[in-house]
């Protein structure tokens, strides 16, 4: 439930915002993040500070919030996984989570990441509305949050209820062939995820590398007067400045994989697990509304008329559901083909680019080199 502080709907202008995460400052064990928002109706820009806890809250109050036709119906933005204390070790987070793309040196990529769950969530037409998201982004306070808690208890009756209905057998084809298609593609792009993530970190490995031999034939040199020596020093320099140019190619080609398809990979990871959610929670729906039908046939006369009520109202709870998910599977599909399109283009591009400058500095680091050889 919201907060009673946070302001009735009536209030609000449900325009969307145009939102930075423009940084991120460590407060003993958490983080604080610095988030810039103007609506875009509005010439007012707001500044505000928010930790990790404060998404969370934020996402518990769209999924939780009350007299919202269909919601359960929606795919909810997913919002990136709390980061832990050895973020910057790549080794660390690697074999601790190694599907994250989001988690890279100097939060530059964690904060793109929460940028882009609130672009997702002030771009949607329902959460939008949601009080709590212009208390998120106005309020210089943050918000009163209250922890939710779960026991061991409600942890296996969650557990039990999944393994219950999760493959419970669709009336709708449409949904069942979106069920059976989510299963497999969340595989899917999770391997791709992780499988893209190790060659980014052979990459980085390879740039350090090339940097450590580039030192190692700069400090190595000798201080010989021979010619012979002097000759050869001349040379170590000069191939010590070609691996400087490799390692810092390298690095930016294992930057564009990060910034385009490494992001665009992990995002939709995580979406495709939102999308499982939201179709568990409809085949829940489902379930319901089967054994309401089933109760109505067996009840006696005197609870007929009770029986009817529940069933009418599961059923129409039902079908308001379906009609969003089906809007919101087929807007998913679009974007998410819009999003690897646009990824693949802007890595083909910054790619090009980075091979181009890097070729230039290698022609000229070639001929000096040949000049070396030729004296």
């Amino acid at each position: 439930m919201m907060d009673a502080g946070i302001e009735d709907n009536s209030n609000h202008d449900f325009s969307g915002y145009d939102v930075r995460v423009t940084d991120a400052a460590q407060n003993g064990d958490t983080f604080v993040y610095v988030i810039k928002s103007q609506q875009i109706s509005s010439d007012t820009e707001y500044r505000v500070e928010r930790e990790f806890e404060d998404f969370e809250w934020l996402h518990h109050c769209l999924l939780t919030q009350e007299g919202v036709t269909g919601l359960h119906g929606i795919i909810f933005p997913p919002l990136p996984a709390k980061p832990g204390p050895s973020l910057s070790n790549s080794e660390a987070k690697t074999k601790k989570k190694i599907e994250s793309l989001a988690m890279v040196d100097d939060w530059q990529m964690y904060c793109r990441a929460l940028e882009e769950y609130l672009h997702l969530v002030t771009a949607h037409p329902v959460l939008v509305k949601n009080p709590a998201v212009h208390s998120f982004l106005k309020n210089k306070e943050p918000p009163t949050k209250t922890k939710v808690k779960k026991g061991i208890f409600n942890k296996l009756t969650q557990a039990v209820e999944e393994l219950r209905k999760e493959h419970h057998k669709d009336i709708d084809d449409f949904f069942q062939s979106e069920r059976d298609s989510n299963l497999t593609l969340t595989a899917f792009t999770k391997a791709a995820a992780e499988k893209f993530l190790g060659i980014v970190l052979t990459e980085q490995k390879i740039a350090i590398a090339c940097g450590h031999f580039s030192t190692a034939l700069h400090l190595g040199i000798g201080q010989d007067d021979d010619p012979a020596d002097y000759a050869f020093a001349k040379m170590c320099l000069k191939l010590s400045e070609v691996l400087d140019t490799v390692k810092k190619n390298v690095d930016k080609v294992a930057e564009n994989d990060l910034n385009t398809l490494g992001f665009n990979l992990e995002l939709y990871s995580r979406f495709q697990d939102a999308e499982k959610e939201m179709l568990f929670r409809r085949t829940c729906k489902l379930v319901d509304l089967e054994t309401a039908n089933k109760n109505l046939g067996q009840a006696k006369p005197h609870k007929k008329a009770a029986m009817e009520d529940i069933k009418k109202a599961a059923d129409k709870e039902f079908d308001e559901i379906s009609g969003m998910a089906k809007v919101e599977i087929q807007h998913y599909h679009r974007e998410r083909v819009h999003a690897f399109q646009k990824a693949l283009i802007e890595l083909s591009d910054s790619q090009l680019q980075t091979a181009r400058e890097c070729c230039v500095e290698l022609k000229q680091q070639l001929a000096e080199f040949k000049q070396l050889c030729a004296e």
